[in-house]
């Protein structure tokens, strides 16, 4: 007990903050070597997938070994200059992420359903 250090000892976090980390911003060139040198700085890193697809273009998750030095690299990563961008570090919450495809896929039903039954999109409003 005595060789745990402080930090852990007497730091009790808020419950959104976990190991794996949001980031969006990001240049689209930036290489994993990049990322490495600039997210391992505050800890070891697991796991960064960035993305390739259009839609996930200038984003990654970036999983930590520890969740401190997930703290650690939000504390001082959010609004970081690389290439001339300011990066946006968030936690990763899967409630929040999901959300978003639900909204389109939920949209994109309404329309097939308005289409089918030939309903105008104001119809709809009562439904919300």
């Amino acid at each position: 007990m005595a060789s745990m250090s402080l930090r852990k000892a007497n730091t009790r976090l808020p419950p959104e903050v976990n190991r794996v980390l949001y980031v969006r911003n990001l240049p689209f060139n930036i290489s994993s070597e990049e990322m490495y040198d600039i997210f391992g700085k505050y800890g070891a890193i697991r796991q960064i997938r960035i993305g390739t697809s259009k839609e996930t273009r200038g984003t990654a998750f970036v999983v930590y070994e520890d969740i401190y030095d997930a703290k650690t690299a939000v504390d001082h990563l959010s609004g970081f200059n690389v290439a001339n961008r300011y990066l946006i570090v968030l936690y990763y919450q899967a409630t929040k992420m999901g959300k978003k495809t639900d909204t389109k896929k939920k949209e994109e039903e309404l329309q097939r359903l308005q289409e089918k039954y030939g309903v105008g999109a104001g119809a709809s409003s009562a439904d919300k």
